[in-house]
C-alpha cells in the first residue's frame, strides 16, 4: 500500500517519474507544474483528446465543482458527465493525496464513455479540495503527516454515511439515469471505500473497482472482504505487483470471500507498482494502467 518508504523507493529508481507520466498522456516534454494545473481549466473535449488520445462525444462534456450536505457536513466534489442525456453514475474515491487535477482528467475520460462521474473530496470534514496540486506537492509538503488526522476519520461507517448522501444527490441530477446501477472506483486508500460504498447502499450500487487498494483484508469486522455478502455489486480488485509481493495471500482471500458471498469479482495482479493507475503518481505505468482501465469499463458495462 501507499507509504513513505514506497515513495522514497520510487524516487530513487525513477527521478523523472512525473515527466514520464505526463509524456505518456500526450503532453509536451517541457510541461511544468503550473501547466499541469492549468490542464484542469481546459475545455473538456480538448483535455480528453490530449490526455486520453480519444474524442469526446459530439455533444461534449459538462462539468462543475459542486457541494452538497452529508450527515457530517458539506462535501465538495467535481462532477463531470456528457452534456446531454442521462447516464449511469460513478463515484470516484481518490488516493491519499485527494481530489486534484489528475483525478479530474481521469474522470473526464470515463465521462466521455457515457458516465456521470463524481470525484469526491474524502477530506471534506476538515478542508476543501484541493489539498495538494499533485502528488509531487503531496510528497514535498509532508503529505502523510498533514493528512493523518483527516484520514483517521475515514472508517467504514463514515464512508457508508457519505455514500448514503452521495447517491441521493446524484439521483437528483439531470444527467444521471437513476434507473441504472451506480459504480464506484477507488485508488490507494480509496480502494476499500468502494466496498464500503457498495455495502452502504446495496440497493443502488452495482459495480466497485479497487485499484491498488490498501486494507482490503484485515481482522476488523468491517474489513472489506467480510462485507462482500452485504452488497449486490460486481467487483474488480486490481492489485499492484509490489503489494502482492508483500501480502501474497490478499488476492486469495478476496477470491475466496467473493466466491463464498456469491459475488462476481475479477481479482488480478497487474504489472505495475502501487499507484500505477494514477496519472501523477510516481509509479504511473501507462500499459498496465490501460489494461486496468479496460477492465473497469467492462465492469461498468453491467450498470
Amino acid at each position: 500500500m501507499c507509504d513513505e518508504k514506497n515513495l522514497a523507493d520510487f524516487h530513487d529508481t525513477n527521478a523523472n517519474w512525473r515527466q514520464n507520466a505526463l509524456m505518456s498522456t500526450g503532453f509536451s516534454q517541457g510541461i511544468n507544474r503550473r501547466q499541469f494545473g492549468a490542464i484542469g481549466a481546459m475545455g473538456a473535449a480538448a483535455t480528453l483528446a490530449a490526455c486520453a488520445g480519444m474524442e469526446a462525444g459530439s455533444g461534449g462534456l459538462a462539468e462543475d465543482d459542486v457541494t452538497f450536505k452529508t450527515m457530517d457536513g458539506t462535501m465538495d466534489a467535481f462532477f463531470v458527465r456528457p452534456s446531454s442525456g442521462e447516464h449511469p453514475a460513478v463515484i470516484c474515491w481518490p488516493d491519499i493525496a485527494g481530489l486534484r487535477d489528475a483525478f479530474k482528467m481521469m474522470a473526464r475520460r470515463t465521462a466521455a464513455e457515457g458516465y456521470a462521474v463524481l470525484v469526491v473530496n474524502p477530506y471534506y470534514r476538515d478542508v476543501p479540495a484541493p489539498q495538494f496540486a499533485d502528488f509531487a506537492e503531496f510528497r514535498s509538503a509532508e503529505g502523510f503527516t498533514k493528512v493523518g488526522p483527516w484520514r483517521g476519520k475515514l472508517d467504514a461507517t463514515a464512508i457508508m454515511r457519505d455514500t448514503q448522501a452521495i447517491i441521493p444527490w446524484l439521483d437528483m441530477q439531470a444527467g444521471v439515469d437513476k434507473s441504472r446501477g451506480v459504480g464506484a472506483e477507488g485508488y490507494c486508500m480509496g480502494g476499500p471505500f468502494t466496498v464500503w460504498s457498495a455495502a452502504g447502499m446495496p440497493n443502488r450500487m452495482r459495480a466497485a473497482a479497487s485499484f491498488h487498494g490498501g486494507g482490503l483484508v484485515s481482522g476488523s469486522e468491517m474489513s472489506p472482504h467480510k462485507l462482500l455478502g452485504q452488497t449486490q455489486s460486481s467487483f474488480l480488485f486490481a492489485i499492484a505487483q509490489n503489494d502482492d509481493a508483500k501480502e501474497p495471500d490478499v488476492k486469495d482471500v478476496l477470491r475466496a470471500s467473493a466466491d463464498a458471498a456469491e459475488r462476481s469479482a475479477l481479482t488480478r495482479v497487474y504489472a505495475g507498482d502501487h499507484g500505477w493507475t494514477v496519472l501523477d503518481s510516481p509509479a504511473y505505468a501507462k500499459e498496465a494502467a490501460e489494461e486496468a482501465y479496460a477492465a473497469k469499463m467492462e465492469l461498468y458495462s453491467r450498470l
